[in-house]
């Protein structure tokens, strides 16, 4: 474990590598976001139930993970470096007060310390590696509290232009008798930043899954959901 990102080995045999860009709620302790602790636990912060999910999902599949281990109200690694949101200074309606004091130094110290080296620790894996296809494990929350609505899917598969993953597994998902966002609840047209580096920019195959966070937000429902993704991932793994 470093200050930016925790590592999980795994066997280059197994054709993946799991990325997981808002797997943590910590904020180092030399940063003050004058943020309440409870809003600390919300979706804002940590995609609820990955940091569970992930490292079962990798050891059902063998393969290797890179875990972020910073908030991603200190840095949102699933932006673009130069995207304002890499540093939000609002989400879902909370104000990030130390985040929109931030000047331009500070906001570059903060991409320097933790959203490069990040990436750059995905690139080095991936071509240690060379996997096969990469994936990425977020979740969602069922309704937003600044635009309440219903968010029905229990899963989402995300994607850009390079949907050669996503087909075969949306059908493979509907067929375990899910709901199934097809580039819901967001677009991957919109927001893909991580796999547009690491996977579009490489030809690589992707698939970017979005599990609803009230399935995986208990140890028994994060066991369930990597019982059931892990064979849906490497049966897309074999068909590409």
């Amino acid at each position: 474990m470093s200050d930016v990102c925790t590592e999980i080995a795994g066997d280059s045999d197994s054709g993946l590598l799991l990325i997981a860009d808002h797997a943590s709620d910590r904020v180092p302790g030399d940063i003050d976001l004058g943020v309440d602790p409870a809003v600390m636990q919300k979706h804002i912060a940590v995609d609820i139930g990955i940091a569970t999910l992930a490292p079962l999902v990798a050891a059902r599949l063998g393969c290797p993970a890179l875990l972020a281990n910073v908030s991603r109200l200190v840095v949102d690694l699933h932006r673009e470096a130069d995207n304002p949101a890499v540093i939000p200074v609002t989400s879902d309606g909370y104000e990030i007060p130390a985040n929109a004091a931030l000047n331009a130094a500070g906001r570059a110290a903060r991409i320097d310390r933790f959203w490069k080296p990040y990436h750059a620790r995905a690139a080095e894996l991936i071509e240690a590696h060379a996997p096969r296809m990469l994936f990425t494990l977020h979740s969602f929350t069922p309704s937003l509290e600044s635009a309440p609505a219903d968010r029905p899917w229990q899963i989402g598969i995300l994607y850009n232009a390079d949907e050669r993953a996503p087909r075969i597994a949306i059908p493979k998902l509907e067929a375990l008798g899910l709901v199934v966002g097809d580039n819901e609840p967001y677009s991957g047209k919109l927001l893909n930043a991580t796999m547009n580096f690491h996977a579009e920019a490489r030809g690589l195959p992707y698939l970017a899954i979005e599990v609803r966070n009230d399935l995986i937000d208990t140890p028994e429902g994060a066991r369930e959901w990597a019982e059931l993704l892990a064979p849906v991932i490497a049966a897309v793994r074999d068909a590409l």
